[in-house]
Protein backbone atom coordinates (compact mmCIF):
# COMPACT_ATOMS: atom_id res chain seq x y z
CA UNK A 1 0.00 0.00 0.00
CA UNK A 2 1.10 3.79 -0.74
CA UNK A 3 2.33 5.68 2.06
CA UNK A 4 -0.48 7.81 3.67
CA UNK A 5 -0.39 11.70 3.83
CA UNK A 6 -0.26 12.54 7.88
CA UNK A 7 0.06 15.37 10.37
CA UNK A 8 4.34 15.19 9.36
CA UNK A 9 3.44 16.48 5.64
CA UNK A 10 1.75 19.92 7.32
CA UNK A 11 3.04 22.65 5.09
CA UNK A 12 2.81 24.80 8.46
CA UNK A 13 4.55 22.84 10.61
CA UNK A 14 8.54 24.57 11.29
CA UNK A 15 11.39 23.12 13.00
CA UNK A 16 12.85 24.48 15.90
CA UNK A 17 15.90 24.25 13.69
CA UNK A 18 15.52 27.42 12.22
CA UNK A 19 17.55 26.73 8.98
CA UNK A 20 15.68 24.12 7.90
CA UNK A 21 12.93 26.62 7.60
CA UNK A 22 14.51 28.62 4.99
CA UNK A 23 12.80 28.47 1.89
CA UNK A 24 13.86 26.05 -1.13
CA UNK A 25 15.68 24.23 1.36
CA UNK A 26 16.33 20.61 0.74
CA UNK A 27 16.09 19.09 3.86
CA UNK A 28 12.71 20.80 6.11
CA UNK A 29 10.94 18.77 8.55
CA UNK A 30 8.62 17.57 6.23
CA UNK A 31 11.49 15.39 4.74
CA UNK A 32 13.82 14.15 7.52
CA UNK A 33 15.95 11.36 4.67
CA UNK A 34 17.72 9.10 6.07
CA UNK A 35 22.15 8.67 5.47
CA UNK A 36 25.33 7.45 7.40
CA UNK A 37 27.80 10.20 8.29
CA UNK A 38 31.34 10.62 9.42
CA UNK A 39 32.67 12.71 11.82
CA UNK A 40 35.55 12.20 13.67
CA UNK A 41 35.77 8.35 14.69
CA UNK A 42 31.98 8.28 14.98
CA UNK A 43 29.96 6.71 12.12
CA UNK A 44 26.57 5.99 12.26
CA UNK A 45 23.07 6.74 10.86
CA UNK A 46 21.68 10.27 11.38
CA UNK A 47 18.97 12.64 10.02
CA UNK A 48 19.00 15.54 7.98
CA UNK A 49 17.25 18.76 8.91
CA UNK A 50 18.38 22.19 7.33
CA UNK A 51 22.16 21.98 7.89
CA UNK A 52 22.83 19.68 10.55
CA UNK A 53 22.45 16.38 10.96
CA UNK A 54 20.93 14.44 13.75
CA UNK A 55 23.10 11.51 15.39
CA UNK A 56 19.99 9.54 16.09
CA UNK A 57 21.34 7.13 18.36
CA UNK A 58 22.72 9.24 20.81
CA UNK A 59 19.40 10.61 21.61
CA UNK A 60 17.26 6.92 21.47
CA UNK A 61 16.16 7.72 24.86
CA UNK A 62 13.99 10.53 23.56
CA UNK A 63 11.50 7.99 21.95
CA UNK A 64 9.41 5.41 22.80
CA UNK A 65 7.78 1.75 21.58
CA UNK A 66 9.21 0.76 18.28
CA UNK A 67 10.67 4.13 17.12
CA UNK A 68 13.25 3.60 19.80
CA UNK A 69 14.50 0.17 18.61
CA UNK A 70 14.53 2.32 15.35
CA UNK A 71 16.98 5.09 16.58
CA UNK A 72 19.15 2.50 18.44
CA UNK A 73 19.82 0.62 14.99
CA UNK A 74 20.85 4.21 14.15
CA UNK A 75 23.86 3.17 15.91
CA UNK A 76 25.31 0.80 13.11
CA UNK A 77 27.32 2.15 10.22
CA UNK A 78 25.15 1.34 7.44
CA UNK A 79 21.17 1.85 7.42
CA UNK A 80 20.30 -2.02 6.52
CA UNK A 81 19.06 -2.83 10.37
CA UNK A 82 17.04 0.40 9.96
CA UNK A 83 15.09 -0.78 6.63
CA UNK A 84 14.38 -4.19 7.50
CA UNK A 85 12.60 -2.64 10.32
CA UNK A 86 10.25 -1.96 7.82
CA UNK A 87 6.86 0.30 7.36
CA UNK A 88 5.67 0.29 10.62
CA UNK A 89 8.56 1.24 12.65
CA UNK A 90 9.28 3.81 10.21
CA UNK A 91 5.81 5.68 10.36
CA UNK A 92 6.10 5.41 14.21
CA UNK A 93 9.63 7.10 14.28
CA UNK A 94 9.12 9.74 11.47
CA UNK A 95 6.09 10.73 13.74
CA UNK A 96 8.51 11.15 17.14
CA UNK A 97 11.01 13.00 15.64
CA UNK A 98 8.81 15.26 13.62
CA UNK A 99 6.85 16.13 16.92
CA UNK A 100 10.41 16.46 18.63
CA UNK A 101 11.78 18.74 16.28
CA UNK A 102 8.50 20.96 16.03
CA UNK A 103 9.26 24.74 16.70
CA UNK A 104 7.21 25.23 20.51
CA UNK A 105 8.56 21.95 21.60
CA UNK A 106 11.27 22.63 24.29
CA UNK A 107 11.88 19.28 25.90
CA UNK A 108 12.27 17.82 22.50
CA UNK A 109 14.82 20.42 21.73
CA UNK A 110 16.71 20.07 25.20
CA UNK A 111 16.90 16.41 24.38
CA UNK A 112 17.45 16.11 20.60
CA UNK A 113 19.92 19.59 20.39
CA UNK A 114 23.21 18.14 21.90
CA UNK A 115 23.37 15.48 19.19
CA UNK A 116 23.06 17.88 16.20
CA UNK A 117 26.56 17.91 14.01
CA UNK A 118 26.73 20.81 11.20
CA UNK A 119 26.62 19.21 8.03
CA UNK A 120 29.81 20.71 6.76
CA UNK A 121 31.88 18.81 9.55
CA UNK A 122 30.96 15.62 8.85
CA UNK A 123 32.16 13.52 5.32
CA UNK A 124 28.73 11.62 4.21
CA UNK A 125 29.18 7.62 3.57
CA UNK A 126 27.91 5.47 1.41
CA UNK A 127 23.95 5.15 3.42
CA UNK A 128 23.79 1.45 2.37
CA UNK A 129 25.11 -2.05 2.19
CA UNK A 130 24.27 -2.79 -1.44
CA UNK A 131 23.74 -6.70 -1.73
CA UNK A 132 22.21 -6.65 -5.54
CA UNK A 133 21.76 -3.86 -7.80
CA UNK A 134 18.88 -3.99 -10.63
CA UNK A 135 18.80 -1.56 -13.36
CA UNK A 136 16.32 -1.41 -15.82
CA UNK A 137 14.77 0.88 -18.30
CA UNK A 138 12.06 2.05 -17.58
CA UNK A 139 11.78 5.66 -19.90
CA UNK A 140 10.19 5.32 -22.95
CA UNK A 141 11.57 8.06 -24.31
CA UNK A 142 15.69 7.59 -23.08
CA UNK A 143 14.49 4.33 -24.91
CA UNK A 144 13.25 5.51 -27.48
CA UNK A 145 16.18 7.76 -28.33
CA UNK A 146 18.57 5.35 -28.11
CA UNK A 147 17.16 2.78 -30.30
CA UNK A 148 16.36 5.00 -32.89
CA UNK A 149 20.10 5.94 -33.10
CA UNK A 150 20.92 2.30 -33.91
CA UNK A 151 17.56 1.23 -35.46
CA UNK A 152 16.27 4.30 -36.78
CA UNK A 153 13.02 2.09 -38.43
CA UNK A 154 12.42 0.45 -34.75
CA UNK A 155 12.93 2.12 -32.23
CA UNK A 156 11.86 0.03 -29.94
CA UNK A 157 12.01 -3.41 -29.95
CA UNK A 158 8.47 -5.48 -29.43
CA UNK A 159 9.24 -6.72 -25.94
CA UNK A 160 9.49 -2.87 -24.07
CA UNK A 161 5.62 -2.66 -23.45
CA UNK A 162 5.08 -5.89 -21.97
CA UNK A 163 8.40 -6.05 -20.11
CA UNK A 164 10.01 -3.99 -17.62
CA UNK A 165 13.28 -4.42 -19.13
CA UNK A 166 16.78 -4.31 -16.66
CA UNK A 167 19.83 -6.31 -16.44
CA UNK A 168 21.32 -7.13 -13.37
CA UNK A 169 24.54 -5.07 -12.54
CA UNK A 170 27.50 -5.27 -10.47
CA UNK A 171 27.35 -3.68 -6.61
CA UNK A 172 30.21 -3.03 -5.75
CA UNK A 173 30.41 -0.73 -8.21
CA UNK A 174 27.58 1.73 -6.68
CA UNK A 175 29.96 4.68 -4.15
CA UNK A 176 28.77 7.60 -2.63
CA UNK A 177 28.27 11.31 -3.82
CA UNK A 178 31.84 13.05 -3.70
CA UNK A 179 33.88 10.39 -4.61
CA UNK A 180 35.38 10.72 -8.04
CA UNK A 181 34.97 8.45 -11.07
CA UNK A 182 38.16 7.29 -13.09
CA UNK A 183 38.01 7.07 -16.99
CA UNK A 184 37.54 3.50 -17.90
CA UNK A 185 40.31 1.19 -19.56
CA UNK A 186 38.47 -0.80 -21.98
CA UNK A 187 38.19 -2.90 -25.66
CA UNK A 188 36.56 -1.36 -28.15
CA UNK A 189 36.45 -0.78 -31.79
CA UNK A 190 36.51 2.83 -33.14
CA UNK A 191 36.69 2.20 -36.83
CA UNK A 192 34.00 -0.88 -37.79
CA UNK A 193 35.94 -2.40 -40.69
CA UNK A 194 39.89 -2.81 -38.45
CA UNK A 195 39.72 -4.92 -35.52
CA UNK A 196 39.25 -3.80 -31.53
CA UNK A 197 41.73 -1.70 -29.31
CA UNK A 198 42.35 -1.74 -25.70
CA UNK A 199 42.87 1.96 -24.06
CA UNK A 200 40.90 4.91 -22.10
CA UNK A 201 37.05 5.07 -23.23
CA UNK A 202 36.60 8.29 -25.58
CA UNK A 203 32.67 8.32 -25.07
CA UNK A 204 32.37 8.67 -21.44
CA UNK A 205 28.57 9.32 -20.04
CA UNK A 206 26.43 10.18 -16.84
CA UNK A 207 22.91 8.82 -16.90
CA UNK A 208 20.01 10.92 -14.83
CA UNK A 209 18.64 7.96 -13.12
CA UNK A 210 16.21 7.65 -9.70
CA UNK A 211 17.29 4.88 -7.46
CA UNK A 212 15.04 3.02 -4.99
CA UNK A 213 16.12 0.97 -1.54
CA UNK A 214 14.59 -2.48 -0.62
CA UNK A 215 13.46 -2.04 2.66
CA UNK A 216 11.89 -5.85 3.88
CA UNK A 217 13.00 -8.41 1.86
CA UNK A 218 10.76 -10.55 0.16
CA UNK A 219 10.38 -14.28 0.38
CA UNK A 220 11.93 -16.24 -2.65
CA UNK A 221 9.28 -18.62 -4.37
CA UNK A 222 6.93 -15.83 -3.16
CA UNK A 223 5.93 -13.38 -6.30
CA UNK A 224 5.39 -10.33 -5.03
CA UNK A 225 1.92 -8.95 -5.71
CA UNK A 226 1.66 -5.38 -7.06
CA UNK A 227 -0.51 -4.27 -4.70
CA UNK A 228 1.56 -5.40 -2.11
CA UNK A 229 4.97 -4.06 -3.78
CA UNK A 230 5.26 -0.11 -2.34
CA UNK A 231 5.93 -1.70 1.37
CA UNK A 232 9.22 -2.89 0.11
CA UNK A 233 10.50 0.14 -0.91
CA UNK A 234 12.04 2.18 2.03
CA UNK A 235 13.23 4.72 0.04
CA UNK A 236 14.59 6.66 -3.18
CA UNK A 237 17.84 8.47 -4.25
CA UNK A 238 19.63 10.17 -7.24
CA UNK A 239 21.96 7.75 -9.12
CA UNK A 240 24.29 8.04 -11.64
CA UNK A 241 24.67 5.07 -13.41
CA UNK A 242 28.12 6.12 -15.72
CA UNK A 243 28.22 4.72 -19.39
CA UNK A 244 31.79 3.76 -21.39
CA UNK A 245 29.24 4.14 -24.51
CA UNK A 246 32.24 2.90 -27.24
CA UNK A 247 33.41 0.06 -24.77
CA UNK A 248 29.26 -1.12 -24.28
CA UNK A 249 28.57 -0.73 -28.58
CA UNK A 250 31.58 -3.43 -29.16
CA UNK A 251 30.66 -5.44 -26.07
CA UNK A 252 27.30 -5.63 -25.20
CA UNK A 253 26.33 -7.97 -28.61
CA UNK A 254 24.46 -10.00 -27.65
CA UNK A 255 24.08 -10.38 -24.28
CA UNK A 256 24.38 -6.76 -22.84
CA UNK A 257 26.03 -4.09 -20.75
CA UNK A 258 29.23 -5.49 -18.90
CA UNK A 259 32.79 -3.95 -18.26
CA UNK A 260 30.87 -0.80 -19.85
CA UNK A 261 29.05 -0.64 -16.89
CA UNK A 262 30.34 -1.81 -13.63
CA UNK A 263 33.42 0.90 -12.83
CA UNK A 264 31.23 3.42 -11.31
CA UNK A 265 27.34 4.14 -10.39
CA UNK A 266 27.41 7.21 -7.81
CA UNK A 267 24.30 7.62 -5.72
CA UNK A 268 23.49 10.52 -3.43
CA UNK A 269 23.69 10.06 0.06
CA UNK A 270 20.58 10.32 1.55
CA UNK A 271 17.77 8.07 1.44
CA UNK A 272 14.19 10.39 1.27
CA UNK A 273 11.68 8.08 2.54
CA UNK A 274 8.71 6.45 0.65
CA UNK A 275 6.55 8.32 3.69
CA UNK A 276 8.23 11.47 3.15
CA UNK A 277 7.38 11.58 -0.72
CA UNK A 278 3.79 10.74 0.01
CA UNK A 279 2.40 13.48 -1.05
CA UNK A 280 4.55 13.40 -4.63
CA UNK A 281 2.83 10.22 -5.55
CA UNK A 282 0.95 10.45 -8.95
CA UNK A 283 -0.39 8.44 -11.80
CA UNK A 284 1.45 6.34 -13.81
CA UNK A 285 2.48 7.99 -17.08
CA UNK A 286 -0.52 7.01 -19.20
CA UNK A 287 0.31 4.37 -22.27
CA UNK A 288 -0.68 6.30 -25.83
CA UNK A 289 -3.66 4.93 -27.69
CA UNK A 290 -2.58 1.65 -29.11
CA UNK A 291 -0.30 0.54 -26.41
CA UNK A 292 -1.28 -2.77 -25.09
CA UNK A 293 -2.30 -2.97 -21.41
CA UNK A 294 0.07 -4.54 -19.02
CA UNK A 295 -0.34 -8.11 -18.26
CA UNK A 296 -2.47 -8.87 -15.41
CA UNK A 297 0.68 -9.25 -12.81
CA UNK A 298 1.08 -5.66 -13.73
CA UNK A 299 -1.80 -4.36 -13.41
CA UNK A 300 -3.26 -2.84 -9.60
CA UNK A 301 -6.06 0.08 -9.78
CA UNK A 302 -3.89 1.76 -6.92
CA UNK A 303 -0.56 1.42 -8.70
CA UNK A 304 -2.20 3.26 -11.77
CA UNK A 305 -3.45 5.90 -9.71
CA UNK A 306 -0.51 6.90 -7.28
CA UNK A 307 2.67 4.45 -8.48
CA UNK A 308 4.07 7.08 -9.94
CA UNK A 309 6.59 9.68 -8.21
CA UNK A 310 7.17 13.26 -9.17
CA UNK A 311 10.41 14.21 -8.90
CA UNK A 312 12.35 16.64 -10.68
CA UNK A 313 15.70 15.75 -11.97
CA UNK A 314 18.55 18.33 -12.75
CA UNK A 315 21.80 17.53 -14.11
CA UNK A 316 24.51 20.33 -14.65
CA UNK A 317 28.43 20.03 -15.74
CA UNK A 318 30.75 21.93 -14.57
CA UNK A 319 33.85 22.11 -16.47
CA UNK A 320 37.67 22.46 -15.06
CA UNK A 321 37.83 25.82 -16.55
CA UNK A 322 35.27 26.59 -15.16
CA UNK A 323 35.75 25.76 -11.94
CA UNK A 324 39.26 28.09 -12.02
CA UNK A 325 37.11 30.98 -13.47
CA UNK A 326 34.70 30.52 -10.89
CA UNK A 327 31.91 30.10 -13.53
CA UNK A 328 28.91 28.46 -12.59
CA UNK A 329 27.53 24.96 -13.91
CA UNK A 330 26.21 24.55 -16.73
CA UNK A 331 22.89 23.37 -16.77
CA UNK A 332 22.55 20.22 -18.86
CA UNK A 333 18.72 18.78 -18.72
CA UNK A 334 15.52 19.07 -16.43
CA UNK A 335 13.61 15.63 -16.48
CA UNK A 336 10.63 14.71 -13.96
CA UNK A 337 10.38 11.03 -13.14
CA UNK A 338 6.58 11.07 -13.79
CA UNK A 339 7.33 10.61 -17.16
CA UNK A 340 8.45 6.89 -16.18
CA UNK A 341 6.49 4.03 -18.44
CA UNK A 342 6.99 1.80 -15.89
CA UNK A 343 6.61 2.50 -11.83
CA UNK A 344 9.04 0.99 -9.60
CA UNK A 345 5.96 -1.30 -8.21
CA UNK A 346 5.95 -3.12 -11.34
CA UNK A 347 9.58 -3.34 -11.66
CA UNK A 348 10.08 -5.01 -8.31
CA UNK A 349 6.76 -7.09 -9.18
CA UNK A 350 7.91 -7.85 -12.17
CA UNK A 351 11.75 -8.88 -10.57
CA UNK A 352 10.35 -11.38 -8.05
CA UNK A 353 7.56 -12.79 -10.34
CA UNK A 354 9.88 -15.93 -11.32
CA UNK A 355 10.27 -16.80 -7.50
CA UNK A 356 13.26 -14.98 -6.94
CA UNK A 357 13.42 -12.46 -4.14
CA UNK A 358 14.70 -9.02 -3.25
CA UNK A 359 16.88 -8.29 -0.09
CA UNK A 360 17.17 -5.86 2.53
CA UNK A 361 19.70 -3.33 0.61
CA UNK A 362 19.22 -4.25 -2.72
CA UNK A 363 19.34 -1.18 -5.42
CA UNK A 364 16.69 -1.04 -7.66
CA UNK A 365 17.64 1.90 -10.44
CA UNK A 366 15.02 3.30 -13.09
CA UNK A 367 17.76 3.54 -16.09
CA UNK A 368 17.79 6.88 -17.88
CA UNK A 369 15.38 9.62 -17.49
CA UNK A 370 14.29 11.70 -20.38
CA UNK A 371 11.49 13.89 -21.46
CA UNK A 372 9.85 14.23 -24.56
CA UNK A 373 11.68 17.83 -25.07
CA UNK A 374 14.98 18.64 -26.10
CA UNK A 375 15.63 20.46 -22.59
CA UNK A 376 14.66 17.05 -20.87
CA UNK A 377 17.75 14.39 -22.01
CA UNK A 378 18.97 12.34 -19.38
CA UNK A 379 22.67 11.50 -20.68
CA UNK A 380 25.15 12.95 -23.41
CA UNK A 381 23.90 9.93 -25.32
CA UNK A 382 20.43 11.53 -26.52
CA UNK A 383 21.69 15.58 -26.08
CA UNK A 384 24.55 14.87 -28.86
CA UNK A 385 22.64 12.44 -30.93
CA UNK A 386 25.03 9.74 -30.31
CA UNK A 387 28.20 12.14 -30.47
CA UNK A 388 27.17 13.44 -33.84
CA UNK A 389 26.33 17.12 -32.63
CA UNK A 390 28.33 19.06 -29.69
CA UNK A 391 26.67 20.43 -27.16
CA UNK A 392 27.98 24.34 -26.52
CA UNK A 393 28.49 25.06 -22.86
CA UNK A 394 27.43 28.56 -21.39
CA UNK A 395 31.47 29.34 -21.03
CA UNK A 396 32.13 28.83 -24.85
CA UNK A 397 33.48 25.28 -24.43
CA UNK A 398 31.79 22.21 -26.06
CA UNK A 399 31.15 18.68 -25.41
CA UNK A 400 30.45 15.47 -27.25
CA UNK A 401 31.37 13.22 -24.35
CA UNK A 402 32.41 13.73 -20.70
CA UNK A 403 35.80 15.18 -21.12
CA UNK A 404 38.42 14.45 -17.63
CA UNK A 405 38.05 16.90 -14.78
CA UNK A 406 34.56 17.23 -15.62
CA UNK A 407 32.18 17.76 -12.94
CA UNK A 408 28.66 16.25 -13.34
CA UNK A 409 26.43 16.82 -10.61
CA UNK A 410 22.57 15.79 -10.23
CA UNK A 411 20.14 17.54 -8.34
CA UNK A 412 16.30 16.21 -7.64
CA UNK A 413 13.26 17.77 -5.37
CA UNK A 414 9.47 17.47 -5.62
CA UNK A 415 6.81 20.41 -5.19
CA UNK A 416 3.70 20.45 -5.26
CA UNK A 417 0.49 22.95 -4.54
CA UNK A 418 -0.28 23.05 -1.02
CA UNK A 419 3.46 21.23 0.60
CA UNK A 420 6.35 21.93 1.69
CA UNK A 421 9.38 21.31 -0.94
CA UNK A 422 11.89 18.62 -0.42
CA UNK A 423 14.83 17.77 -1.59
CA UNK A 424 17.46 14.47 -2.17
CA UNK A 425 20.53 16.79 -2.11
CA UNK A 426 22.99 16.12 -4.52
CA UNK A 427 24.77 13.34 -6.64
CA UNK A 428 28.31 14.72 -7.73
CA UNK A 429 31.60 13.38 -9.25
CA UNK A 430 34.26 14.58 -10.95
CA UNK A 431 35.99 12.48 -13.76
CA UNK A 432 39.65 11.63 -13.03
CA UNK A 433 41.80 10.34 -16.18
CA UNK A 434 41.90 6.59 -16.77
CA UNK A 435 44.83 4.76 -15.14
CA UNK A 436 48.03 4.55 -16.81
CA UNK A 437 48.47 0.70 -18.19
CA UNK A 438 51.00 -1.64 -20.54
CA UNK A 439 48.62 -3.37 -23.18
Amino acid sequence: MTPEINDTHDPSRVSWVASANADGHDFPIQNLPFGVFLHGRTKACGIAIGDFVLHVSQCADAFTGQARKMAIACGDTSLNAVMAMGRGAAHEFRLQLSHLLTAGNAPGRAVLEPSLIALTACEMCLPVRVGGFTDFFASIHHATNAGRLFRPDAPLLPNYKYVPIAYNARANSIQVSGVPVRRPLGQMRPVPSEAPVFGPAARLDYEVELGGWIGTSTARDAPLQLVDAQAHLFGYSLLNDWSARDIQAWEYQPLGPFLAKTFATSVSPWVVTSEALAPFRCARALRPPGDPAPLRYLQDREDSETGGLAVTLEASLRSAAMRETGAQAHVLSTSHSEDLYWTFGQMITHHTSNGSCLETGDLIGSGTISGAQADALGSLLELTRGGAAALPLANGEQRVWLEDGDEVTLRGYCTREGYRRIGFGECVAIVLPACSREN
